[in-house]
């Protein structure tokens, strides 16, 4: 992978131009040009190879890809990004990169797959479903194997509100 800035730069001195026009208002028509010209010659897109320094996603530009090729747009920026990793694989395939003798798997770049795992530790833990009649924790059914009960999730205000109320138990030291 390589960022744009890296990218530009080498653009820049391979061509012995140089441009104080910020980055983002010329190399994405350079990257235009790329993504058509490697469809036409039957390559995979390269520039899935491109990615931001900050968070190693490929840019907005990278629809073009996918309408060149035919294929609808994808909103979901996760999903587009697993299709760059897709390409990307693509691309060291076919270009002689060297990979396992499995021939390698799509990844994710590893900016963003840091930030993802940083998200998902943060996310909060749920609480446990349990049986409203029974108090125990179900299994993954949604059903009590004591009593059938669906069970509902307790958070902390049912917990304290009273809301929730414990079963009537007959007493076992009584005579009936």
């Amino acid at each position: 992978m390589i960022t744009y800035k890296e990218l530009a730069e080498g653009v820049q001195e391979a061509s012995g131009i140089r441009t104080s026009a910020l980055l983002h208002n010329w190399v994405g028509g350079v990257l235009g040009r790329v993504v058509r010209e490697a469809h036409h010659r039957g390559d995979p897109p390269m520039t899935a190879l491109v990615v931001h320094t900050d968070d190693g996603m490929v840019g907005d530009g990278y629809k073009e890809v996918l309408a060149v090729a035919g294929e609808p747009p994808v909103e979901d920026f996760l999903e587009r990004e697993h299709h760059a990793a897709r390409s990307r694989l693509a691309c060291y395939q076919r270009f002689g990169a060297t990979l396992p003798a499995t021939g390698g798997v799509p990844a994710l770049a590893p900016k963003l797959e840091a930030t993802i795992a940083r998200q998902r530790s943060r996310e909060p833990v749920r609480p446990p479903r349990v049986c409203p009649s029974c108090f125990i924790q179900l299994p993954s059914t949604g059903a009590c194997d004591s009593c059938g009960a669906p069970g509902q999730t307790l958070d902390a205000h049912a917990l304290t509100s009273g809301s929730i109320v414990a079963p009537v138990t007959p007493d076992l030291r009584r005579p009936t």
